[in-house]
């Protein structure tokens, strides 16, 4: 049985589809093209499947504390300040607000007692380090000290642009207020 168009519908002319589609096919051709590509990358495979995780695996404390030394970093900061034009010899003095401290894992365990009262145990998170590195606390974050102010001493610290220059840097590296550095013009 050959198949029939329902009554009231016309068979397509496809000769007039082509004679249409002819100029926009030439005229979005590339738009196409692009589309084609756009959706073959989409479809590709894109290799190996990781497995779905919450996050980095907890790493033992020892392992990726860092040690915070104001002495090392006014050393580092006054190379980086003794490059800038101008500037000549720089030593870099920094007050600081306190120590560094870690914040590790707690697991809390709460019960109530027959009197009605609350009991709280709370315990640090240990997790073992791998093969052979023991077991060590699950450090969740690391405070380091706020600075509380910085003393420049640059042997351009009279010219007021290498001035501006060491207080602009000095503010970004430490995230000091203009108001808590001072430059100071050197021996030289």
């Amino acid at each position: 049985m050959k198949w029939k168009w329902p009554e009231g519908w016309k068979k397509p002319d496809w000769a007039a589809w082509k004679e249409k589609a002819g100029p926009l096919f030439d005229r979005y051709k590339y738009v196409g093209l692009v589309l084609l590509a756009g959706l073959i990358l989409l479809l590709w495979p894109g290799g190996k499947e990781k497995p779905v995780s919450e996050g980095p695996p907890p790493v033992p404390a020892e392992n990726k504390e860092e040690d915070f030394s104001v002495a090392a970093l006014e050393e580092k900061l006054a190379q980086t300040l003794s490059k800038i034009q101008g500037a000549g010899d720089v030593s870099v003095m920094l007050t600081v607000q306190g120590g560094s401290r870690r914040v590790l894992a707690q697991d809390s365990k709460e019960a109530r007692e027959a009197d009605g009262s609350y009991e709280r145990q709370s315990e640090t998170v240990v997790v073992s380090g791998g093969t052979g590195n023991g077991e060590g606390p699950v450090l969740l974050q690391q405070l380091y000290p706020r600075f509380q102010g910085a003393v420049v001493v640059s042997e351009g610290g009279g010219d007021a642009s290498v001035r501006l220059k060491l207080m602009e840097a000095v503010s970004a590296l430490t995230g000091l207020g203009t108001d808590k550095i001072a430059i100071c013009k050197g021996k030289g």
